[in-house]
């Protein structure tokens, strides 16, 4: 108990103290908006790419703010990306004092692992399955009864659509840490989720119906790494209850 003794403090102290972390995470997300809203056009760019890869060279805008918003909008989410390590160090800084020492060995990891593992979905869903729903998308261009059908997407619309991209695949490969969190806490265990796999895989090819377009390459492209990250996850829980045996003495029988 004398680690957290140490560091126990009056209610108030703890108040002034998450008032200081929120306003080191305000001021990191400013600066970074800042700094984002002045290569919004650069990272529009960057992100429009796809689009251009398929054949598209030509976005439009149908309401006179739209590219106006769409800047804003294209800054704050990078200045969300180019920030978090700042907010999550002081959400740390402001947890760690209240956790054990075993407790912050075991979630630092975590921690560490959410953005390259959000990074590498993002990264997935930008070079391998928005090209992929891009091409099956746009090959309805053409002549349909004497009338030329046309794709003219707008900026808001396709903000959207690669976002939604972006943001669900990088959120589906925190599957892991998800899981290792929830044994951590003992909401489930290791033999539960072994016999809820097939579950799983039902609910891994349902997110990505949801997420992805109706065709089946970007589903799969979803749904195959969803299944592998869960595999991992009762791997890596199977690791961790064999050093958490091992420190405890003990000896856990597989299930």
């Amino acid at each position: 108990m004398s680690e957290i003794d140490d560091s126990r403090a009056p209610l108030l102290d703890h108040l002034i103290e998450l008032r200081r972390r929120l306003l080191y995470c305000i001021a990191a997300l400013v600066v970074t908006f800042g700094v984002a809203m002045y290569f919004a056009e650069d990272i529009f760019g960057f992100l429009v790419h796809p689009l251009l890869v398929a054949g598209q060279n030509t976005v439009i805008y149908t309401e006179i703010f739209e590219a106006f918003f769409v800047q804003i909008k294209v800054a704050f989410f990078a200045a969300m990306m180019l920030s978090f390590p700042v907010i999550a160090n002081q959400l740390w800084q402001f947890v760690a004092p209240g956790l054990y020492k075993k407790e912050k060995r075991a979630l630092l990891p975590f921690i560490l692992a959410t953005p390259v593992l959000f990074l590498m979905g993002a990264a997935m869903a930008y070079y391998i399955a928005v090209p992929m729903a891009l091409h099956f998308l746009l090959g309805f261009d053409g002549m349909v009864g004497g009338v030329k059908r046309e794709a003219l997407p707008a900026i808001g619309n396709y903000l959207s659509f690669i976002m939604q991209f972006l943001f669900g695949f990088g959120l589906a490969f925190l599957l892991p840490v998800l899981l290792m969190l929830l044994e951590r806490a003992g909401i489930v265990t290791r033999k539960q989720l072994i016999g809820a796999r097939r579950y799983a895989i039902v609910a891994a090819f349902a997110i990505a119906a949801v997420l992805t377009p109706p065709d089946i390459g970007s589903q799969l492209l979803l749904a195959i790494p969803l299944t592998i990250l869960y595999e991992l996850a009762l791997i890596g829980i199977w690791f961790t209850e064999r050093s958490r045996a091992k420190a405890a003495g003990t000896e856990i029988v597989e299930g």
